[in-house]
């Protein structure tokens, strides 16, 4: 059994409760929640915890508890645009897969014609061969629509930023150097100087 603490509060715990309370405020969890967690971590009551950030510490931060607040009701909006939009893409994904994976089932179709012909039906579930098709299918049509001039032309600038790079790591080494001699001359001047 852990042994509850009593004495005063330092400001690192001070920081410790108020970082607690205002991520809990912005998760959309109660204060209540906050007191406890933070009571675990500082072996304190959840009512200590509770009274101390009531009593001292949400005065200093009520602009962050406002703003915590605000964010908290952009979270709840945005995760609602991010469902909305995961549904859409997948619905934009789950459309070409499935033309791939009846074009797949075909092929094969087509090379087993010695076994009698069998009625597939195709799945809306996305299978990870259908997929990683799909995904090979997408690489393969980009690299036709980037020209091989523009891509010449990116290795060419790639080369010569490498370049660049490595002259400012050499001049980098050198000037380090020059500094920790420096550094050495001016302590052997002190060390002369007494």
């Amino acid at each position: 059994m852990t042994t509850i603490r009593q004495d005063a509060w330092s400001t690192d715990e001070d920081l410790i409760l108020a970082e607690v309370v205002l991520r809990h405020i912005r998760e959309g969890s109660t204060q209540l929640a906050a007191f406890e967690e933070v009571g675990e971590r500082l072996s304190r009551t959840s009512a200590a915890c509770g009274f101390r950030w009531n009593s001292a510490i949400r005065k200093k931060y009520e602009s962050a508890v406002a703003l915590a607040k605000k964010q908290r009701s952009k979270g709840k909006k945005q995760q609602l645009d991010t469902t909305e939009w995961v549904n859409e893409a997948s619905e934009e994904i789950v459309e070409p897969v499935a033309t791939i994976t009846k074009e797949k089932k075909k092929e094969k179709l087509e090379i087993k014609k010695e076994k009698p012909e069998k009625k597939e039906s195709v799945s809306s579930e996305l299978t990870m061969e259908a997929v990683l098709s799909f995904l090979t299918d997408y690489h393969e049509n980009m690299k036709e629509r980037i020209p091989s001039e523009d891509i010449e032309q990116l290795k060419q600038e790639n080369a010569q930023l490498r370049e660049e790079l490595n002259k400012v790591k050499a001049e980098k080494k050198v000037m380090a150097e020059d500094y920790r001699a420096l550094l050495s001359i001016m302590d052997r001047a002190r060390k002369l100087s007494i």
